[in-house]
């Protein structure tokens, strides 16, 4: 079977999208990374794409490698016409819940947009509230419209980056192997060292793996 080329990957995202850009005129694609883990933060990203500068390639960055997402990512960042990156941290999540931290979080996502856009087009099922403009949740819209596609991918590698950080400060926990996802290495290695400023108390409580006593 002949391997699809990057083009032809990404083709049918850039048509979704430019049925949305001639409907609504210039739109941004919004999308998450970290909701999941135990510790670090969620990583936000709001990207506008430029039409006339196609970045072949992007798709839901789950489906694409490390080494190939670390180079759309660098490519989005220069031929995006506007794009940023927002990182919610433990301390919030902890406060206001994760849903509620990650959606702060597009909000705030979409406002340090350098262009303004018409329309937010959000991976998942919901919106935040309070944005200026219209916004319409897409499911699965990272393997669906390259905007949020390049959105998976700026969250993606820019979380993943701020894990390796941590791991080479504190690499007991060897959040290079796992990301701060809930595995059995990750829990087994969180009963013999202890957590960190850096972990989601509020996860851990719920998995009776942290208490206030504590």
């Amino acid at each position: 079977m002949k391997r699809k080329t990057d083009e032809e990957i990404s083709r049918p995202l850039y048509d979704y999208d430019a049925a949305v850009r001639a409907a609504n005129g210039c739109f941004a694609g919004v999308d998450e990374a970290g909701r999941g883990p135990l510790c670090g933060p969620v990583c936000v990203a709001a990207c506008i794409l430029d039409p006339t500068k196609p970045v072949w390639g992007i798709n839901d960055s789950k489906k694409l490698t490390e080494k190939k997402r670390e180079a759309l990512f660098d490519e989005i960042k220069e031929k995006a016409l506007a794009y940023s990156i927002v990182f919610v941290g433990p301390d919030i999540i902890d406060r206001d819940n994760i849903l509620k931290a990650t959606m702060n979080g597009m909000r705030e996502a979409v406002e340090k947009l350098e262009i303004t856009p018409n329309l937010v087009l959000v991976d998942g099922n919901r919106c935040p509230d309070g944005l200026a403009m219209t916004a319409q949740p897409v499911v699965k819209g990272d393997a669906t419209s390259a905007s949020i596609g390049a959105a998976s991918i700026l969250a993606k590698v820019s979380r993943d980056r701020y894990m390796m950080e941590l791991d080479r400060q504190y690499p007991q926990y060897q959040l290079a192997k796992h990301k701060g996802y809930p595995t059995k290495l990750h829990y087994e290695l969180i009963a013999q060292y202890g957590i960190q400023p850096f972990y989601r108390r509020s996860f851990l409580k719920k998995q009776g793996y942290w208490t206030e006593e504590k």
